[in-house]
């Protein structure tokens, strides 16, 4: 088999040495003479891989002691409904709509109370972020995306929201970089972007958020239920927090996220230095200051050289380098697990293209 160089958003490309762990223990895992897929939530087998996972999340992102680490399922778009369910009560909450995600995120929100819109960068067709922000006193939290995986932008730092709490939906680029864990009450990401596969959720929660939880909620529904059952009150994605245990593990063989962080920034400089000196053959629309190192989004002269673009470097390997639907042209999603050989591959592509086509 060849492999691709995968540029997929979501599901994304996951290290090979956990791939090929995964192969290697999906009938009989660790001499059980059975697969994890078959073993109980309760067994000890999985009780190792289950706290593994949690204590590898707190190690590598330096998770203070007073914050929960849950895995929970329906990716991020359940926390949409979950985070105003439990926080938002009959006050009000500020949201900051920075692309596709966060508007999401904020339509649910706005099913469930009083929402405040501190920006809305949809005028500016989401290709910057607010220099500053005032939240609104009393609020109950301050919702932000740290990076819109369509859109392509970023928050490099983070804004001081004073004694409102801040949660933060960081999907796509979570474990990319190091973060300050302790300036938010509440993290939620999906899994497959840099974490594993699709259907596991992280959640990081500060405890004294734990207490606002309603009682009136659902089971599932509250992060209380969680919390006290080390996210064990119903069956966890057992398989999907295996594979995160592994990309957990692989990160610290890298040397943690300080050391991905590096390579994660070599592998964007790369790109849109590509893209900048291309003589406009190729354009990124979001300010440079919030470009994202994630998810790299730019345009050719003409739609039909973007297809002819996309068909080739398919054709040469490269999968995943068609834009969202909702926007069109093109994309490099450079998660983790993509390497610095991968997209030196496409830089040459890309100038080779632009040679041929300009």
């Amino acid at each position: 088999m060849t492999r691709k160089t995968n540029f997929y958003a979501g599901p994304a490309a996951l290290p090979l040495p956990v791939l090929e762990q995964v192969r290697e223990e999906i009938v009989d895992y660790h001499g059980m003479g059975l697969s994890l897929l078959e073993t109980s939530h309760r067994s000890s087998e999985y009780d190792e891989v289950h706290n593994g996972a949690i204590r590898l999340i707190r190690k590598l992102l330096k998770v203070p002691e007073n914050y929960h680490v849950l895995f929970l399922g329906g990716g991020a778009t359940l926390q949409f409904a979950m985070v105003p369910l439990n926080f938002l009560g009959s006050g009000t909450c500020d949201f900051t709509l920075t692309g596709s995600w966060a508007s999401k995120a904020y339509k649910d929100a706005k099913k469930i109370g009083t929402v405040n819109v501190l920006y809305d960068g949809a005028d500016k067709k989401y290709t910057m972020l607010p220099d500053s922000l005032q939240p609104t006193p009393g609020a109950a939290y301050l919702h932000l995306t740290s990076n819109e995986t369509i859109g392509g932008l970023q928050w490099h730092s983070f804004p001081d929201p004073g004694q409102i709490p801040m949660v933060a939906d960081m999907s796509s680029d979570i474990l990319s970089r190091p973060i300050p864990v302790e300036r938010f009450s509440l993290i939620y990401a999906g899994a497959q972007k840099n974490l594993g596969p699709a259907g596991t959720t992280v959640v990081i929660v500060r405890e004294e958020m734990i207490e606002r939880c309603p009682d009136t909620l659902p089971a599932y529904l509250s992060y209380r239920t969680h919390s006290e059952n080390n996210s064990l009150y119903n069956t966890p994605p057992v398989f999907g927090v295996y594979i995160v245990k592994l990309v957990l593990e692989w990160i610290e063989k890298q040397g943690g996220v300080e050391k991905v962080a590096l390579v994660n920034e070599q592998k964007a400089e790369q790109l849109y230095s590509a893209i900048d000196s291309s003589d406009g053959f190729y354009r990124c629309p979001v300010d440079p200051r919030f470009r994202s190192k994630m998810n790299v989004v730019f345009r050719l002269p003409t739609e039909e050289l973007e297809q002819s673009f996309v068909a080739e470097s398919k054709k040469q390997g490269m999968i995943g380098l068609k834009g969202h639907r909702s926007v069109g042209g093109c994309r490099a999603s450079i998660y983790n697990a993509t390497s610095v050989e991968g997209v030196a591959t496409l830089v040459e592509f890309m100038k080779d293209f632009a040679e041929r086509n300009g």
